[in-house]
């Protein structure tokens, strides 16, 4: 037999039969049910572009006919994704799905050429747990995320204990410098009743109500004896 491209060509009537095919890659859809290197299931479809080798167009027609992809693609295909899925743990399905593709399209290439069919593509559409390993999975993520918000709760909880350690220590500080100003200059009482009564002068200042204070209210008693003159009374 002799193989002719797209065109008109003349054939003897009852003697030529044109057998004709279709050499444009078509897409082919299969669905796996394969079992995991941890014994988990996963659901795969795998879609794959075949077209025949057109040099080998009479040998197909004589050994696997005109619906040659029927025949070959879902027994191979079937064939390498469990062999190249049974390498794998559930979770590395994921996490190196590059990797599985690429072996995938290896072997699968390797063998369709056997049967001399070309695969332009090969792609993984679909990749599907069993429901106990999503829910085991879902599971593990939110016993993550809730080590990882109790890890933050105990991280602030240190945090806050350190500023109170440092702000008792600050403040312990400051009433120990209040009181040996006190005991080396009688006067800082004085200054410190001063700018208390300047603070509340200016409070009072922007409040919209009229009031009238006496010098007692402002802690400015002139007329009393202040500390300092008097440090007994």
């Amino acid at each position: 037999p002799e193989i002719y491209s797209e065109g008109t060509h003349l054939r003897i009537p009852w003697i030529e039969m044109p057998i004709i095919y279709d050499v444009r890659a078509k897409p082919t859809s299969i669905q796996s049910l394969t079992g995991t290197k941890d014994l988990q299931m996963v659901n795969i479809v795998c879609r794959v572009l075949s077209r025949p080798n057109q040099a080998e167009l009479p040998h197909i027609f004589r050994t696997l006919g005109t619906n040659y992809d029927e025949r070959v693609l879902p027994s191979i295909i079937n064939e390498v994704l469990k062999g190249v899925v049974a390498q794998f743990n559930a979770s590395q399905l994921i996490t190196q799905r590059d990797k599985v593709s690429r072996l995938i399209r290896e072997y699968l290439t390797e063998r369709a050429l056997y049967f001399n069919l070309v695969l332009d593509d090969v792609s993984l559409t679909h990749i599907t747990f069993s429901p106990e390993f999503a829910s085991a999975v879902e599971a593990k993520q939110i016993a993550q995320q809730d080590a990882q918000r109790a890890a933050f709760i105990v991280e602030r909880a240190k945090m806050e204990k350190q500023s109170t350690i440092v702000r008792a220590k600050g403040e312990a500080a400051s009433a120990e410098l209040i009181g040996e100003a006190i005991q080396s200059q009688p006067g800082f009482l004085e200054l410190r009743r001063i700018e208390t009564a300047r603070d509340i002068a200016q409070i009072l200042q922007k409040s919209g109500n009229r009031l009238v204070l006496d010098a007692n209210s402002l802690l400015l008693n002139v007329t009393e004896s202040s500390s300092v003159e008097n440090p007994k009374r």
